[in-house]
């Protein structure tokens, strides 16, 4: 009897967790993902683990703050399965011809092209991310970089996975890594730049 009677409590207080927090994390694995179905799936698959694992809950964090925690986790493999996986295409870009962006930017002394150095952004951009249409303009930026790019700036930037952390995953070097990281920044801020700023 014991047994039913602590599921039965288990049950109810997720119960409770999903009406109160479902919507702050579908919020953010729909930020991490641009993709409602995912985002969805991810949800689900945090408060089956919370129900799963509910006695590795000490109450030391808070339950939101625990639940985020299993979500982090969701959307990191995730994005590893995405890149693993080559029957997924975000590109509307492909690696190699990446260096028409990088021709157009700066000349051959590796100088700016008139034209084409970052103009300076207006000081409310600090807050940004906490706008629902520059986030959606941002994750259309986003899936036109090559997947190795995306991947490269989803760990570092919202997963805040250290670089050594990164190559590891992607299985590239370092020189590598930066390189994209350089690159794929360029390209976002030209992206945003003619879409957002300019837009």
């Amino acid at each position: 009897m014991e047994p039913s009677i602590h599921t039965s409590g288990r049950a109810k207080t997720i119960r409770s967790w999903v009406l109160l927090y479902f919507d702050s994390l579908y919020s953010w694995a729909f930020y991490k993902t641009s993709n409602k179905e995912s985002a969805e799936d991810l949800v689900q698959e945090t408060f089956l683990v919370a129900l799963k694992s509910f006695d590795q809950f000490e109450g030391k964090s808070t339950p939101k703050s625990w639940l985020f925690g299993i979500l982090r986790h969701k959307i990191t493999d995730y994005h590893r399965q995405k890149y693993k996986d080559p029957s997924i295409a975000i590109l509307t870009t492909i690696e190699n011809g990446s260096d028409a962006l990088f021709d157009k930017l700066f000349n051959v002394h590796g100088e700016w092209n008139p034209g084409e150095s970052p103009q300076p952004w207006q000081e409310e951009t600090v807050h940004l991310l906490d706008d629902p249409d520059f986030n959606t303009t941002l994750q259309d930026c986003m899936k036109k970089l090559p997947l190795k790019w995306f991947s490269a700036v989803q760990l570092k930037f919202l997963e805040e996975k250290k670089p050594e952390q990164v190559c590891q995953e992607l299985g590239v070097t370092p020189t590598n890594y930066w390189q994209i990281i350089h690159r794929a920044k360029l390209q976002l801020r030209k992206c945003l730049q003619i879409n957002w700023f300019n837009g």
